[in-house]
C-alpha cells in the first residue's frame, strides 16, 4: 500500500478528516473529532497506527511480525503496522474500517445517525484473522 492509498482509504468513510495536530509531517486521520489512523505518510517504512480490538490486537501481532502494539499509544487498543507488503493490502483496508468503526460505535446514538453508521453493518466487516 502506497501513501497515497494509505490516505485515500482513510479518507473515504463518512465524515473522515485529515488534521496535524501533532506536527506537519503526522496525519491524524479523525472522524467527528476522534482519532482512528495516525500516520506520517512519507515515512520508509511507511506505518500507520489503528485501533483495534484487544482479542483481535494480540492474535493479529502474534500472527504478523509487522503489527506491533500502538506506538506511543495505549498498547491494548491500538496496533501499528508496517506495510512493507508482508500483511495483505486487503486486511489493512479491513483493520482502518475497523478502526473506524471502534470510533463511531463510540460515539453518541445521534452523531452516528449523522454518519449513517450502524451497529450492523459494522459486525458484518468486522475482520477476521487470515491465515
Amino acid at each position: 500500500m502506497t501513501p497515497q492509498e494509505l490516505k485515500a482509504t482513510c479518507l473515504a468513510f463518512t465524515g473522515a478528516r485529515e488534521e496535524f495536530p501533532f506536527d506537519e509531517s503526522n496525519s491524524v486521520f479523525k472522524v467527528a473529532g476522534k482519532i482512528f489512523a495516525i500516520s506520517r505518510l512519507d515515512a520508509a517504512p511507511l506505518r500507520v497506527s489503528l485501533k483495534c480490538e484487544p482479542e483481535l490486537a494480540l492474535q493479529l501481532r502474534a500472527t504478523h511480525p509487522a503489527i506491533t502494539p500502538g506506538y506511543h499509544l495505549n498498547k491494548r487498543h491500538w496496533n501499528t503496522v508496517v506495510l512493507d507488503g508482508s500483511v495483505p493490502d486487503e486486511l489493512v483496508r479491513d483493520l482502518i474500517e475497523d478502526s473506524y468503526d471502534l470510533v463511531v460505535a463510540g460515539m453518541p446514538k445521534a452523531q452516528r445517525e449523522r454518519l449513517r453508521w450502524s451497529a450492523l453493518s459494522r459486525e458484518q466487516r468486522v475482520p477476521r484473522e487470515r491465515t
